[in-house]
């Protein structure tokens, strides 16, 4: 899944890709480079990030998700609100990722139900500006796992199908370095879930933190690419069903790594 991050403001590559025609292009260039799917967002969801307007994204993402759609690109959106999805899905868009799993928005699980797509259901404890003061746990992958299990039950008793929710750790969203490697180093609990596993570790903190040398800052995001293959690596060998990643090529090759020596097992 590559990204393409419609806004001035994502921690990785806010502004890049902001204009319409830009963001269409990079979309096509991240299939060229292997995506199977293209993840269109407008709303950062970095920590401390201020939220957008509805309209506002409206504007940054339909017309990206509708032009993609014509070159016969697989998309997902990725947003908090029900309108947003919506109109996406209307435009083209085959699957709505929403970080909130659907709490931010209680239109979100009826709107998800009657288009009849996927829903990517990720573990959310808050929004980004309080997310930090929420890293709290005993046991962060029992309590993700349980989380997770209690969303999706929400989910599929207002009507989306079972069959149809993919869960995602939410890897660096109120959580730190320490839960974010513990959640990656235990990806077969997640399995047990017994949906498809999306893992989006692109470029987080939490990489620059196992980057960084001693004494020194860590790497900015744009030099966390190797690592970020790294994990796309060891989640495509725990069996995740997607990796979220800003550069598709590097990540591509480890996956077909990963694959071709699980193959030969």
């Amino acid at each position: 899944m590559g990204v393409v991050n419609v806004t001035p403001d994502s921690f990785s590559d806010g502004g890049r890709w902001f204009d319409t025609t830009a963001a269409i292009k990079h979309g096509l260039d991240l299939v060229a480079e292997g995506a199977d799917l293209v993840d269109v967002g407008g709303e950062s969801t970095r920590p401390g990030a201020s939220r957008v307007d509805e309209s506002e994204e409206l504007r940054r993402v339909v017309p990206v998700v509708r032009e993609l759609a014509r070159e016969g690109v697989t998309i997902s959106v990725d947003t908090m609100r029900a309108r947003v999805a919506e109109q996406a899905v209307a435009a083209g868009a085959a699957l709505v990722n929403d970080v909130s799993g659907g709490l931010a928005d209680p239109d979100m699980i009826p709107v998800v139900a009657a288009s009849g797509a996927p829903f990517v259901v990720m573990h959310w404890r808050g929004f980004s500006e309080s997310m930090s003061s929420r890293a709290v746990y005993e046991d962060v992958v029992a309590e993700v796992v349980a989380e997770l299990r209690m969303r999706m039950d929400a989910v599929v008793a207002g009507g989306v199908a079972p069959e149809r929710i993919v869960v995602d750790p939410g890897l660096g969203f109120a959580k730190d370095a320490a839960h974010d490697l513990a959640l990656v180093a235990h990806l077969d609990e997640l399995r047990a879930l017994g949906r498809p596993l999306l893992v989006a570790a692109s470029r987080k903190r939490f990489l620059g933190h196992v980057l960084a040398r001693e004494g020194a800052a860590p790497p900015p995001a744009r030099e966390r690419d190797a690592a970020t293959a790294a994990i796309s690596a060891l989640s495509a060998q725990a069996g995740a069903w997607a990796v979220r990643v800003h550069e598709v090529r590097a990540t591509a090759d480890a996956v077909r790594v990963a694959r071709a020596v699980e193959g030969a097992a």
